[in-house]
């Protein structure tokens, strides 16, 4: 078979190059597909490229043979016949997820346990249901994320130039965002502002967010969360307004860990003090408000109620779930 080319079309632009690949070569593994894209033998526009390489419209991909075992663009396999027998579960779901709709934004309560993006070993992800929802060519897109294990708000664009709109106001810092976590212990400050730098780090039990010691020669990222103590059972459990003013991976769950006070459920984070008996090891965050400016004009302001582990855990400790107002000074960005 000879080498392909494919220029990406203005629909395909702003999507990583593995997810292209995931999308068009289903059978081709993830770590194939790294393995050519690290030797070379896929090229975009004659340049070798990583994974996370965002396709931009007009850029050219050179394909090699793939061999009998990847199904080609159009070919059907197992994986995508399932996807087409769940495509009306996937719509029931995103449906039963919808805030608000219109013509090009979708708001979500993402729930707990669903993935953002689909990865090694997962089988559903956001990012596909939605796929399966829409009959548009135009296909919705992502403009920001949450932890698979963190629930609530998530704006979808549903066409590139909405998306576009928003994931700039997300990268401008124009989005304001209040969380709600339950976390065990309780600060030693009622309110305050965790300005701690996070850096990337492997190990045995995976890839994690920690805090860089020395932000210049680490080349850690700058991160900064806001907090503030809403209620607490006799300093056991607090349950915690957070707001995010650097949009960091694991940001808030570094942090708050940071200054002894993890989030409940937390393991990864928190290790064993971030379980309590008696209470849910789900963790304990939920993206609770949403303010961003809307692609056509004036602003999205969305609530999502809590996921049902983190209202029995509130009505346990007689919290609520109740909403006690945004304890932060209105205004947007940092």
């Amino acid at each position: 078979m000879p080498v392909t080319q494919h220029t990406i079309t203005g629909v395909e632009g702003g999507q990583r190059i593995d997810r292209w690949f995931r999308h068009r070569y289903p059978g081709l593994g993830h770590g194939r597909l790294e393995k050519l894209l690290r030797t070379g033998r896929i090229r975009v526009d004659g340049k070798r490229v990583k994974a996370a390489h965002r396709l931009s419209a007009g850029e050219t991909i050179c394909i090699p043979p793939m061999g009998s075992t990847v199904a080609s663009p159009g070919q059907k396999t197992t994986a995508q016949s399932v996807r087409q027998r769940d495509a009306q579960a996937d719509r029931d779901s995103i449906e039963a997820m919808t805030i608000y709709r219109d013509k090009a934004v979708l708001v979500l309560n993402k729930p707990p346990g669903l993935p953002v993006q689909g990865g090694l070993g997962q089988k559903d992800s956001l990012d596909v249901m939605l796929r399966n929802w829409t009959r548009s060519d135009d296909l919705p897109r992502l403009v920001h994320r949450l932890d698979k294990d963190t629930s609530g708000v998530m704006v979808v664009g549903l066409n590139r130039k909405t998306a576009g709109a928003l994931a700039k106001a997300f990268r401008s810092r124009s989005v304001r965002k209040l969380y709600w976590a339950a976390v065990v212990g309780m600060p030693a400050r009622r309110r305050g502002s965790i300005n701690l730098p996070l850096i990337r780090r492997s190990g045995a039990g995976g890839e994690r967010m920690v805090i860089a010691e020395d932000i210049e020669t680490e080349n850690a990222q700058r991160a900064r969360t806001q907090y503030a103590v809403i209620d607490h059972a006799a300093r056991h459990v607090t349950w915690l307004a957070l707001m995010p003013m650097t949009g960091r991976k694991h940001q808030l769950r570094v942090h708050v860990s940071a200054i002894g006070t993890p989030i409940l459920g937390d393991g990864k984070y928190g290790g064993s003090e971030a379980f309590v008996a008696g209470f849910s090891n789900k963790v304990h965050l939920h993206s609770k408000n949403l303010v961003a400016p809307h692609p056509n004009g004036g602003w999205i302001d969305a609530e999502a109620p809590l996921p049902p582990h983190m209202a029995e855990t509130f009505d346990i400790l007689g919290f609520g779930p109740r909403d006690d107002g945004d304890p932060f000074e209105s205004g947007i960005g940092s």
